[in-house]
């Protein structure tokens, strides 16, 4: 199969991500299935794809006939037969639960047209556990987008331990077509390359926050003084604290027990207080985007500390042949986050001398095996 033979994909789920990867499919010019599990839900993505194009025609961006051609090329369904009974490439956009990835995996794989590549847009999970419950894993592989799908332009494409190079080639060049930048992810490793580079990060940040050593507008503050378009804990909100939730979760139980998350984050899911999407989450969003006052900057909070232990992290990845070199990690956080510069390209400047003792120092403060140095890191030796 190659990329020119896909006339018609199938987006299983609506939500925040499933929509908007439909939407990509209709720019790039693909009739498009896009199915959930109520109508109430395919109803409210299908409003939202308007909602976009809408603004997309305000801006010039596209014209009104554009516009009209891409809604009479989508469908909406609620049987997950009959939305895949004719796709050509299938992308899973369901909630990051393992057990139902693997319930919608095995219904598409008897449901959809043998030639079909079944996709999971998982930002997390096990390709290869994924594609255990197909009799087609050589065609199952990651397509991982970012959120809004519409905006972001990282598209991470993961190579499950079965996973077939034409399957790869086919959705790299589908990446392509639609506008993004791909990024192949060579072995299925927790987290791919962006959250995996970001977990530390991540970490870190509940770590401050559960020891009451900063607050989240001290940290945002430092940050976007810095250039930074959103700090870490807008972020978080923006994303959903139950999306961080839950992948804290599953790092803990397959990568490090270090991941397990604090009890402020379990607190705010527990009462609801999921981000932006409630309206009220680490800041209120009540009015918005949240304000943050900048005069309340945490000047001792030293942002290299980040680009250190997303470095570590990277050469983790680099040791593993999740990925082949340190250009393609720069690449996929540049695209993936809008940062303008890779944690690789501003090692180079600052020294891998001074970003291993600053891991190893991090390490020693926290009481945290994760952010300890790695061998590749100290001998400062990284292509």
């Amino acid at each position: 199969m190659k990329v020119e033979d896909i006339k018609k994909i199938a987006v299983m789920g609506a939500g925040d991500m499933g929509h908007g990867i439909a939407e990509v499919a209709l720019l790039a010019g693909y009739k498009v299935a896009m199915r959930d599990i109520e109508q109430r839900f395919v109803d409210k993505g299908l409003a939202r794809i308007k909602e976009s194009l809408d603004k997309l025609v305000e801006k010039q961006k596209i014209t009104e006939a554009n516009k009209n051609t891409m809604l009479a090329n989508i469908k909406t369904y609620v049987d997950l037969k009959e939305s895949v009974k004719d796709a050509d490439f299938v992308i899973e956009a369901v909630p990051e639960i393992m057990d139902l990835k693997k319930q919608v995996f095995k219904a598409l794989d008897e449901a959809a047209p043998k030639h079909a590549i079944l996709a999971s847009n998982t930002s997390n999970m096990s390709i290869t556990e994924i594609a255990s419950v197909t009799t087609r894993p050589a065609q199952v592989v990651g397509m991982h987008f970012f959120n809004p799908a519409v905006l972001m332009r990282l598209v991470e494409v993961i190579k499950g331990a079965k996973t077939s190079e034409e399957t790869m080639k086919v959705t790299y060049d589908l990446a392509l077509k639609m506008n993004k930048v791909p990024v192949r992810v060579e072995k299925d490793s927790i987290g791919f390359i962006y959250n995996r580079v970001n977990a530390p990060t991540g970490l870190l940040v509940n770590l401050i926050l559960e020891r009451g050593m900063a607050t989240p507008v001290e940290i945002d503050a430092r940050m976007r003084k810095i250039g930074m378009p959103m700090g870490p804990y807008e972020l978080m909100d923006y994303v959903g604290l139950d999306v961080a939730y839950h992948s804290a979760l599953y790092f803990a139980e397959r990568l490090s027990p270090d991941y397990a998350p604090p009890k402020w984050l379990k607190a705010k899911i527990d009462a609801g207080q999921l981000g932006k999407k409630t309206g009220k989450g680490i800041f209120d969003w009540s009015k918005g985007r949240p304000e943050i006052d900048l005069s309340k900057a945490k000047e001792d909070f030293d942002p290299t500390w980040l680009i250190a232990l997303q470095v570590n992290e990277g050469t983790k990845l680099l040791e593993e042949g999740v990925v082949k070199n340190a250009d393609d990690i720069d690449k996929a956080m540049i695209n993936g986050g809008g940062a303008a510069f890779g944690p690789f390209q501003l090692a180079k400047s600052i020294g891998y001398d001074k970003i291993a003792k600053m891991c190893e120092d991090l390490a020693k403060k926290f009481g945290v095996k994760v952010f300890q140095p790695t061998e590749t890191l100290k001998k400062g030796k990284i292509s």
